[in-house]
């Protein structure tokens, strides 16, 4: 049995009680029956707009035909698993597999920006970048990639095309230069995504001081000084230090060894990797729903304890359903993903 659902508010955007909702707004309409739901599902009214809706307006599965799927494809995608091996496992297209994908990540980013609205201040934040490539291994790809150092949160990451020079008269030079002629000179994107990252890191932090790791790549030096000022202290260390516990950069490095196992895309030299770069920052964004609202912190810790937790974001750890389960496409007023009735905004709970 359900919880009883209320709505939060009329889900037109042009309704006043979108943004300001009083206590019944709304009128009952009765309820309608699918095949994919033990119960029936109730409809509203509203008084101001006379608009109609259900429970299934709110919901991330609304016009699915295989609501049941989601939490299966998610669990498989953040666990190294492929598109195509994830179609066959559920019994389903190739091409429904991918659109669901796309329809779980993009709502997953909404989720992670409307929970992640500020850091806590004079916290000690690592940041670091690991490469793959697209279709190609002559189309690298950079993912910079930011976490904060006691929960191991990832903060923020993004993907984006990088050019490498090759060795002058090799194979390599000769294929990348057909490949280029055909398709033109290959953009680089990597500082822009670099600062696109630093741009949230800056937006997150909202003037507080914070300390900064990275390893000895200038363009973090150059930009760390531009965006942040003097409120975040900066630290370089060698990036050609042993890669073990005592290193500073080890939680940064725990991390990409975490993404490289849970997302088949990132694994060089395998069928898996992705033929658009744009897909690969979708599934990033999976990867962070599940590692700050889902995962344990670290296996040897209190099972129940998650990153997102760590940072006060969230109260307790969040299950599959629930990250799966709500619209996030309002904002501050989008349902939170514990509020098993709606009953509860983001923002209502983030402050």
């Amino acid at each position: 049995m359900t919880d009883p659902f209320f709505p939060p508010r009329c889900p037109n955007r042009l309704c006043h009680k979108h943004r300001s909702p009083t206590p019944n707004f709304y009128w009952h309409r009765g309820a309608y029956i699918v095949a994919c739901r033990a119960e029936p599902i109730p409809r509203f009214r509203c008084k101001s707009c006379r608009r109609s809706f259900s429970r299934q307006t709110f919901r991330l599965d609304r016009w699915d035909k295989r609501p049941d799927r989601n939490v299966e494809l998610f669990l498989l995608l953040t666990s190294g698993v492929g598109l195509r091996q994830c179609a066959r496992t559920l019994g389903m297209g190739t091409a429904a597999v991918q659109q669901k994908f796309r329809k779980l990540a993009r709502n997953l980013r909404l989720l992670n920006r409307n929970l992640l609205r500020q850091l806590p201040p004079n916290r000690c934040y690592l940041l670091d970048e690991i490469e793959t490539f697209e279709q190609k291994s002559i189309c690298p790809l950079t993912v910079p990639v930011l976490i904060e150092k006691e929960s191991l949160a990832v903060i923020a990451t993004d993907s984006a095309p990088i050019r490498r020079m090759t060795r002058r008269g090799s194979q390599r030079q000769r294929w990348m230069e057909r490949h280029e002629k055909k398709h033109g000179r290959r953009k680089d994107h990597g500082r822009r995504c670099v600062r696109k990252i630093f741009g949230r890191f800056q937006r997150l932090l909202a003037g507080q001081k914070a300390l900064l790791i990275t390893d000895e790549k200038a363009i973090y030096r150059t930009l760390c000084r531009r965006l942040m000022g003097d409120r975040v202290q900066h630290l370089t260390y060698s990036s050609k230090l042993a890669r073990t516990t005592f290193n500073p950069l080890f939680p940064i490095n725990l991390t990409e060894a975490m993404l490289r196992d849970n997302l088949g895309r990132l694994r060089r030299r395998s069928w898996l990797v992705s033929k658009r770069g744009n897909r690969l920052s979708l599934q990033l964004e999976m990867f962070v729903a599940y590692r700050n609202w889902l995962r344990p912190r670290t296996n040897q810790g209190d099972p129940n304890l998650c990153p997102g937790m760590v940072l006060g974001i969230v109260l307790r750890r969040l299950e599959v359903g629930e990250l799966l389960a709500w619209r996030q496409d309002w904002r501050e007023y989008s349902i939170h993903p514990a509020s098993s009735s709606a009953a509860e905004t983001v923002r209502q709970q983030v402050a």
